[in-house]
């Protein structure tokens, strides 16, 4: 079996930004969004013997990846409920099925503590969602926000299942609920962040906020294309290289937290940028705070690194 890295970032924060930076351009002529990829169906069950075909798939197609257990009554409903919602999504996210007390090795490498635990992965990465049950409307926003990750990583294509229906044996397969079209703002921001331009992201991003700016998603793809702009024509090198000389270098330091944070290293992050802080100016302070609220919307408000950073900050504060 292909062994997953441990990861124990969470949805917002997991995938490793830093294989975006210095990415190379899609051709005009080339690309693969919304490409067919053909699979048994949109329900599979993973194994510990046929998990690394799942891997290479979930460079395709984003992938949800369910532990679960039969004895678990949660589990099952849980099961239920996410068959549901990826028939929703008509092709665009394929669910696997793993039955953790069955597949010791999937277990382990998700750090499945409990079941039900559910996961992702996005171009061969793990992302660590969450654990226990959710309720269903909430369920959804989460795998709004799998696609939203996976169009960033250019995972784009769409599963083409020969069970297209999924229905129970012997009976009539029911038309699955018609998915609500993204916003446009949020389209587009897609198609930008496909074709490399973050720039135009961006914008559109900036767009909808101003137009709702209760508009949560949007905020957080506005923070993370902005740190994969932000780091998009540097060399790592010259990263931590600038950083070690001026460690008290406000832009310095603040390019080399977004590397750490692109590469999971969120702790580390947002230790870097509060250990700064107490020693900068009035200006150098409100960039740093300004810096460490992208952070929070990237890494998401639930992760607890981020409550711990936010406790630090208001210390600082007041």
């Amino acid at each position: 079996m292909t062994n997953l890295p441990p990861s124990t970032a969470n949805l917002r924060g997991a995938v490793d930004l830093s294989s975006l930076v210095n990415r190379p351009q899609p051709s005009a002529e080339g690309g693969t969004a919304g490409a067919a990829v053909e699979v048994p169906s949109l329900l599979l069950e993973g194994t510990d013997d046929n998990f690394g075909e799942v891997l290479d798939l979930s460079f395709n197609v984003p992938v949800i990846v369910h532990l679960w257990a039969e004895r678990s009554e949660p589990s099952r409903r849980l099961t239920s409920l996410l068959e549901k919602i990826t028939r929703e999504f008509d092709g665009r996210i394929v669910l696997v099925k793993v039955q953790a007390d069955q597949n010791p090795q999937l277990a382990q490498a998700f750090q499945a503590q409990s079941v039900p635990t559910v996961a992702a992965l996005v171009a061969g990465r793990p992302v660590q969602l969450f654990e226990g049950t959710i309720p269903e409307d909430q369920l959804r926003s989460v795998f709004d926000q799998v696609l939203q990750l996976a169009a960033q990583n250019s995972v784009t294509g769409i599963a083409a299942a020969a069970d297209a229906g999924d229905g129970e044996p012997g009976e009539p397969d029911e038309a699955a609920p018609a998915e609500q079209p993204l916003p446009p703002h949020h389209a587009e921001a897609y198609d930008a962040i496909e074709r490399g331009d973050y720039a135009e992201a961006i914008t559109h991003y900036e767009t909808a906020i101003a137009e709702d700016p209760r508009d949560h998603l949007a905020v957080a793809g506005l923070a993370q294309i902005s740190l994969v702009q932000r780091l998009q024509d540097k060399s790592l090198d010259e990263i931590r290289s600038a950083a070690a000389s001026a460690p008290g270098d406000v832009d310095a330091q603040l390019d080399v937290a977004d590397l750490d944070l692109s590469g999971g290293h969120i702790e580390d992050a947002f230790d870097r940028l509060l250990t700064l802080f107490p020693t900068l100016d009035a200006d150098g302070k409100n960039r740093v705070r300004e810096r460490l609220l992208d952070f929070f919307e990237v890494v998401g408000p639930e992760d607890p690194t981020a409550t711990t950073a936010r406790g630090r900050l208001a210390m600082l504060l007041y």
